[in-house]
């Protein structure tokens, strides 16, 4: 639990980094004199960044372990917030943000690699959900402390203060972290080319590691959204709340999640067999929020916007349910690489779906971040419905294909219909 609790704690610090520019995205705009379109491409390139680096991040963690990775990401993103804190242009700043997205790149999938060394498989799923959520406090450091530096301070001393932290967590990885229990003997994969692409393609063409990467896809794209860039400005701009408002409802975000984390995580673990129909609950249940929400003539009451975000949070906890396939359907000297893969889905559904609400929204609102409208937001949030249909199709598909090679290990699941059936059953019969 020490292990584990130093391991989220860097996490913790690497969700800041991670979602402080959606907090500062109107003064991001003053700053560097930037439209919606080129405000979204530091959030695309620094995710960009991450998702391009999954797979090789994820080769490095096999060969190298998790605690020497945790340290080059957080001392790599303390350089990138160092940077944005003194930068005024926007090349510079972009240049930081790449930073940012590389060592973020590192942090989690070195994180979840700790909670399979270190606990027992029976409460991985539950720790791999409370690591995912309670990670997300990051998010709550960047919408009330790194907001009252940024609005008191200033730009610099705000995201100097950031950068300090990294180096914290640097020194804490150093001290206190070691990659697997004492005892244990670590299989260490071969380092040629040769045997790293054969461990790359081993992982991609086992069907439950794509069936992760769609999981992670359509459940973690929308929340991602709303907490990195759109979301602060749609509550201001589109719905008129108050700044502070807009900022508890991101707290809220955090704290919900962290409440239904632990329950996805039990039903994980007590149907393993069924976390894809969970799976496709989640990815309906935002869908279904999104389209209440635009589809009202004017702004939304505050309940429904509260509603809005109490859905969305469902999303982080449902995105780690592709992790725990990875898992399931890969031996351990290939699960960094298999992790990787997955984590792929969500950042790349986030910086496709980030990039062309931009460009739509600059279209319809040229007079920038002040000028968004609420017709402008709604006819660009209703993209993502395109990525929803997507990863639904991705998931049903691969889910075939995963069942199939169980069925070819002995292991055969019935359609849920006739699971639920035989459940009923049997509750008469006793």
């Amino acid at each position: 639990m020490v292990i584990w609790a130093v391991a989220v704690a860097v996490y913790v610090i690497a969700v800041l980094q991670r979602t402080s520019l959606g907090v500062v995205g109107i003064e991001a705009t003053e700053r560097f004199g930037a439209s919606a379109s080129v405000l979204a491409t530091f959030a695309v390139v620094q995710l960009l960044v991450y998702a391009a680096l999954q797979i090789p991040v994820g080769v490095l963690l096999d060969r190298f372990g998790s605690r020497r990775l945790l340290v080059v990401g957080a001392l790599t993103m303390a350089a990138g917030q160092l940077a944005l804190a003194l930068s005024t242009d926007f090349t510079t700043a972009l240049l930081a943000r790449v930073l940012v997205g590389a060592g973020d790149a590192m942090t989690f999938i070195s994180v979840l690699r700790l909670v399979s060394a270190w606990f027992p498989a029976r409460r991985i799923p539950v720790m791999s959900q409370f690591t995912g959520i309670v990670g997300q406090l990051g998010q709550v450091l960047s919408a009330v402390p790194l907001v009252a530096l940024l609005h008191g301070p200033g730009w610099t001393p705000a995201f100097v203060s950031a950068a300090a932290l990294s180096v914290l967590a640097a020194i804490l990885t150093l001290a206190a972290l070691r990659d697997a229990p004492p005892g244990t003997t670590v299989r260490v994969p071969a380092a040629s080319p040769r045997h790293v692409i054969e461990q790359l393609k081993d992982a991609w063409r086992h069907p439950g590691t794509r069936l992760g990467l769609w999981t992670h896809f359509v459940t973690q794209f929308s929340g991602t959204v709303f907490v990195m860039l759109w979301g602060f400005p749609f509550l201001v701009s589109a719905q008129g709340l108050a700044p502070g408002t807009a900022s508890v409802l991101l707290t809220m975000y955090v704290f919900a999640g962290m409440a239904v984390a632990p329950l996805i995580g039990e039903l994980v673990a007590r149907h393993p067999l069924r976390r894809s129909w969970l799976v496709l609950g989640i990815a309906g249940l935002n869908a279904g929020a999104w389209a209440v929400v635009l589809a009202m003539p004017g702004p939304a009451p505050l309940w429904m916007l509260v509603a809005l975000v109490l859905i969305l949070t469902v999303g982080g906890p449902g995105s780690m349910i592709g992790f725990d396939f990875a898992r399931t359907f890969n031996p351990p000297h290939r699960l960094g690489t298999a992790t990787g893969i997955v984590n792929i889905g969500g950042f790349c559904a986030s910086l496709v779906t980030i990039l062309v609400v931009g460009l739509i929204l600059d279209a319809l609102t040229p007079a920038g971040a002040q000028g968004y409208s609420l017709d402008a937001f709604r006819i660009a949030l209703a993209f993502q419905f395109v990525m929803w249909t997507i990863g639904v199709v991705g998931v049903v598909r691969t889910r075939r294909l995963a069942r199939a090679e169980l069925a070819r290990e002995g292991v055969v699941v019935p359609p849920i219909r006739v699971a639920i059936r035989r459940r009923l059953d049997a509750r008469r019969a006793a």
